[in-house]
């Protein structure tokens, strides 16, 4: 029970802190994910500044269904990212330049300093609760529309 008072207490305190103000500035907007089964509309938040994307998701104790973060960057590169500092366990999808999926690692370990690499040149991450890859259908290949991506936008 004081774990839970805990955690509680610190879900209090960031709700009022720096970081709570910091995450209210990503700019909000939607995606959509080309599956086999389907067209899947994600409700983003975009880390578009260097300091938006080393928060990212950092301190969120979880990851709304159909939501997600789009950390766009402006050439393709070998990108890597980590779990410090995030709770909620994620998806992450590698998107190359093109809007097509790349790879996509699923699940990953809460708090883990663990580094996650893209593993080719790509354009975007985009970050979703782990298990909204599985259970929207998402694979290597699909598309991702949003004016981000050369496919154009949504």
């Amino acid at each position: 029970m004081a774990a839970l008072f805990s955690l509680l207490a610190m879900i209090m305190s960031l709700a009022f802190s720096p970081v709570a103000e910091a995450q209210a500035k990503f700019r909000k907007d939607k995606l959509t994910l080309k599956t086999a089964s389907g067209e899947h509309v994600i409700e983003i938040e975009i880390a578009e500044t260097e300091e938006q994307k080393s928060l990212g998701l950092m301190y969120r104790p979880t990851v709304p269904p159909n939501t997600g973060m789009l950390f766009p960057y402006g050439r393709p590169q070998e990108l890597t990212m980590w779990m410090r500092n995030t709770y909620a366990s994620l998806d992450m999808i590698f998107i190359r330049a093109d809007g097509s999926v790349h790879r996509i690692e699923f699940s990953t370990e809460p708090l883990s300093e663990k580094v996650i690499s893209s593993g080719a040149p790509v354009t975007a991450v985009l970050e979703l609760g782990a298990g909204e890859a599985k259970r929207l259908g998402v694979k290597a290949g699909d598309r991702v529309l949003h004016s981000t991506f050369k496919s154009g936008a949504r």
